[in-house]
């Protein structure tokens, strides 16, 4: 069994809300299963990237990924990745299950990249200086205020 990621202090808030993250794919993933009205799941979606992703990214692109460089591969790749999450979220409406089972897959593996590759990097090569900004600036709590919570919906 792997070893539990051992986050420097500036990181352990994001690292928190990747967590919440991972919850939103799980919430996605059983609300698909229970056959829960897709429009409650996006509006749900919806709710949460505006409450808690939005800035999440924020911080991320301001802060954290300008340490390794813009140009990186890993975070060309992660910043597609947040346009492809923000993008899935504000224009899915043909084809809502496609679309709400391909944001539960991007988000999966797009937080699984940051958290196994990226912030690995970032805390080996980020200075004190630069870890304190992002303690400094990220200061917004994370908001579970929903109360559709369809994922708990029982099945008949």
């Amino acid at each position: 069994m792997d070893k539990p990621i051992k986050r420097h202090n500036a990181l352990i808030p994001i690292s928190r809300e990747h967590h919440f993250g991972l919850l939103l794919s799980w919430k996605i993933r059983v609300g698909l299963k229970k056959d829960i009205d897709p429009e409650r799941i996006i509006k749900y979606c919806k709710w949460f990237y505006e409450n808690n992703l939005l800035h999440h990214f924020k911080i991320e692109e301001q802060y954290i990924y300008p340490i390794l460089g813009n140009s990186h591969p890993l975070i060309i790749q992660a910043l597609s990745e947040h346009r492809a999450i923000e993008y899935l979220i504000k224009h899915a409406h043909s084809d809502l299950k496609d679309a709400l089972k391909t944001l539960e897959k991007t988000l999966d593996a797009h937080i699984r990249l940051e958290e196994r590759n990226i912030f690995n990097i970032i805390q080996d090569i980020a200075t004190e200086a630069q870890l304190k900004l992002i303690e400094a600036h990220h200061n917004t709590p994370f908001d579970d205020s929903w109360e559709d919570e369809f994922w708990a919906k029982k099945t008949s």
